[in-house]
C-alpha cells in the first residue's frame, strides 16, 4: 500500500503545477505553502516506507495532515477567487486518494 500511496502521491505534483502557477498570480505565499505540503506528502510516505513500528505510523500521519492542508489550500483559493473550482479536480481527486490510503495505512487492526 505504501508503495502506491507514494505512486499517487508523486502524481499529484504534476497535477498541481497549473493550477498552483495561476494561484501563484494573486497570491505567491499560498502557491508556496501548496508546494510545500504537496512535497511533504511524498517525502513522509516515503521515508516512513523505510521506517518500523511507530515512527512508520507517525511519518504516514503528518503526509494525510499535509494532504489535508493542500485541500484546505485548494479550496481557500477557490474561495478567494484566486482559481475555479474545476482548475482543481483533478488534484483533489489524487488527494481523495491519497487520504484513502493514508487513513488505511494508520488504522490497520
Amino acid at each position: 500500500m505504501a508503495f502506491h500511496a507514494l505512486e499517487v502521491s508523486l502524481a499529484l505534483v504534476p497535477s498541481l503545477k497549473e493550477p498552483v502557477a495561476v494561484i501563484a498570480r494573486t497570491n505567491a505565499d499560498l502557491a508556496r505553502q501548496i508546494r510545500r505540503a504537496a512535497s511533504s506528502i511524498a517525502l513522509n510516505v516515503a521515508e516512513g516506507r523505510r521506517r518500523n513500528g511507530g515512527d512508520r505510523i507517525h511519518l504516514w500521519r503528518v503526509a494525510a495532515g499535509s494532504a489535508g492542508e493542500v485541500v484546505a489550500a485548494l479550496e481557500a483559493a477557490v474561495s478567494w477567487g484566486d482559481i475555479g473550482s474545476s482548475d482543481i479536480a483533478e488534484p483533489l481527486a489524487l488527494l481523495d486518494r491519497i487520504n484513502a490510503m493514508l487513513y488505511k495505512m494508520t488504522h490497520k487492526k
